[in-house]
């Protein structure tokens, strides 16, 4: 019954606190009157735990105004968050047992308020119980509020991002020790799986091991497919290391030599997209525009269809979090942002290839945390 979380490294009490003002600052003026924190990493950000969701409400409410925030949870969840120093952020505990209704609880926390921006990913039991108990209420998302915050990353975050970037880079040095002709998919990905907790992970998110025509699927997973002399395959793995940041890398190797006579010439282009896109990263240029530079290499070589999704996502706390790297969005880039850059060629029904580094926004342009080469890596078959 216990859904007590692991120990976790949590920011210092004076940086959450600074957090938990500027959250309600940032909910003043955005226009909403409270923030309705459900567990998650946004909880993480702001009091250092992520807590669990489950069908019994469990909130951390931020007000816009003076009012001190509040941690609105069931009595038999609160073990889960004694890690939490409450007393030093000056959060209320509140906490409710079967039989109480949590949602006027909540509602006695708001008052009157016009209108609460709820986390993205509340669960819809608990949105739409809060709105039952505070009818005359709007209701707005979080996230556009919070990204204002977790978007520009402090030096520790950058400090923990960095870590994972070497940790994952250490999985992708050892390769060689997994990836052979005769072994499946799957069989890889569990040996991945385990090297990324042994490399300094507390778990691994994700582990994609495309050989063959499964390296076209940019989101395949692993499979029974029998990985063979000649494939190309895309290893796309990453996870969180212990204070909550992730890691997410991408390389592509070829299992002896490619069967297929366009590899080269075409992974070639895929490399320099990848560069001109990190060479592009500065401070005052779009997430737009990053995204073109690596796109439009792609398009002139005659790929253009076979980039099939955006240059790159925000990471942190979150694998995918703002900013996005996408045709589209005009969002200056800031010192302290960090991203994937990741474009790829897809050849459905037979190779694709992907290349992908974090980087962070610098004061004066870029820093790639991840070091491993970009080439094709040739494995011995």
């Amino acid at each position: 019954m216990s859904r007590r979380s692991l120990h976790n490294p949590a920011p210092e009490a004076a940086t959450l606190r600074s957090r938990l003002d500027r959250a309600g600052k940032a909910a003043a003026d955005a226009g909403a009157d409270a923030l309705l924190i459900a567990p998650g990493s946004d909880l993480r950000y702001l009091v250092g735990q992520a807590g669990g969701s489950f069908e019994r409400l469990t909130t951390l409410v931020v007000p816009a105004s003076d009012t001190p925030p509040a941690l609105v949870v069931p009595k038999l969840e609160l073990p889960g968050y004694s890690d939490v120093p409450t007393d030093d952020l000056g959060i209320d505990v509140i906490t409710w047992v079967d039989g109480d209704d949590p949602y006027r609880l909540v509602a006695d926390r708001v008052g009157k308020a016009a209108r609460v921006a709820v986390s993205d990913m509340m669960a819809a039991l608990h949105v739409l119980g809060v709105r039952g108990a505070v009818p005359d209420a709007e209701q707005m998302l979080a996230g556009p509020v919070l990204r204002e915050l977790r978007m520009r990353k402090d030096a520790a975050e950058i400090a923990a991002l960095r870590e994972a970037g070497a940790a994952i880079d250490r999985v992708h040095a050892r390769m060689g020790e997994w990836l052979r002709p005769g072994r499946t998919e799957a069989e890889v990905g569990a040996d991945i799986t385990a090297a990324i907790v042994e490399e300094g992970h507390t778990a691994a998110d994700f582990v994609i091991v495309g050989s063959g025509p499964n390296g076209a699927s940019p989101h395949h997973d692993v499979s029974d497919r029998v990985i063979e002399a000649g494939d190309v395959v895309v290893v796309d793995i990453g996870g969180p290391i212990p204070e909550g940041y992730n890691s997410d890398c991408t390389r592509t190797y070829a299992v002896g030599e490619p069967k297929g006579a366009d590899v080269a010439e075409t992974y070639a282009v895929l490399q320099r997209a990848q560069q001109a896109a990190v060479d592009a990263v500065r401070p005052g240029v779009s997430a737009a525009s990053v995204d073109a530079a690596a796109r439009d290499i792609i398009a002139d070589a005659g790929f253009g269809d076979r980039f099939i999704h955006r240059t790159g996502h925000g990471i942190g706390l979150d694998v995918h979090e703002e900013p996005y790297i996408v045709a589209g969005n005009d969002l200056p880039l800031e010192e302290g942002m960090a991203f994937s850059v990741e474009p790829g060629i897809y050849t459905a029904g037979h190779w694709g290839a992907r290349i992908e580094d974090i980087v962070v926004v610098t004061g004066e342009g870029v820093e790639p945390l991840n070091s491993r080469p970009h080439e094709l890596v040739v494995l011995d078959s």
